[in-house]
């Protein structure tokens, strides 16, 4: 008589399925910065996005019960949400709203396996195999073809910086969240991530912008998006696939993201 195969458990099925989810979520962030970046300056929106979901996440951590951190768990989620929500969301905002596309948009920060490989090789003792640089490689010469001949100077210039700002702080943010904030309640984390971020981002607009927006429905539409499926949807699956895998791993995939998010302006048109 033959045995039948195990049937698969749900923390298998969320496995195989949460790269994908993960990606189709962060990819529509590029877009949807883009839609409400036309409502309100970079840091005053962020400084919105940050408080309504610092909102949504505390009354979460407060239904479920989540345990709190201690000082230092505090600590390592307050510099994990400075690096993980603060300089990049920040960089990626200012980017687009100095008139980098989207899809470019994404492409820098994509360069992220390359740069996440070569320090968590170091920091968190993870080996990259001879196939993985390859590919990695592979992955960055694609990025150099495409941004060949592209001004940097000027307007553009603060776009780009924006960008390369974005690329390092979520690599760093992403080994960081491995290595020190893996082993804190994801709501508790998320919301003292969400404040110190939202703090950060209040304090830039109150001094380099006029903190002017309006509330139409372009922008109340594309940042409830932002706030959800964002803030809270890819975040979540983002902290549970480093939670789970290793930080390599976790990181190519955002060398899907610039494809995906090519994809999704061309259906939102």
């Amino acid at each position: 008589m033959s045995q039948s195969s195990p049937q698969p458990t749900l923390e298998s099925i969320a496995a195989r399925t949460a790269p994908a989810i993960f990606v189709l979520l962060w990819s529509t962030g590029f877009i949807g910065t883009k839609y409400v970046l036309a409502g309100a300056e970079p840091l005053t929106y962020l400084a919105v996005r940050m408080a309504l979901v610092a909102l949504l996440m505390g009354v979460i951590a407060v239904i479920w019960r989540a345990k709190w951190p201690d000082r230092a768990g505090i600590l390592h989620s307050a510099i994990a949400g400075f690096l993980v929500h603060g300089f990049y969301l920040g960089g990626t905002a200012v980017a687009i709203f100095h008139s980098v596309p989207a899809g470019l948009s994404a492409l820098i920060p994509g360069l992220q396996p390359i740069l996440t490989s070569t320090l968590a090789n170091r920091w968190l003792g993870e080996r990259v195999s001879p196939l993985q640089w390859t590919g990695l490689l592979m992955g960055l010469a694609g990025t150099l073809i495409v941004l060949h001949g592209r001004s940097l100077s000027g307007e553009a210039g603060w776009g780009w910086l924006g960008t390369c700002v974005a690329l390092v702080s979520i690599t760093l943010g992403t080994l960081y969240q491995k290595r020190y904030c893996s082993q804190i309640d994801w709501r508790a984390g998320n919301f003292i991530q969400f404040i110190a971020a939202g703090l950060l981002f209040a304090l830039g607009a109150w001094l380099f912008e006029t903190r002017v927006i309006v509330w139409n429905r372009e922008f109340v539409l594309g940042l409830a998006w932002l706030v959800i499926a964002l803030s809270i949807g890819s975040i979540g699956l983002l902290y549970w696939l480093i939670r789970h895998s290793a930080a390599t791993r976790v990181a190519s995939l955002f060398y899907l993201v610039p494809g995906v998010t090519a994809i999704d302006r061309t259906l939102a048109h």
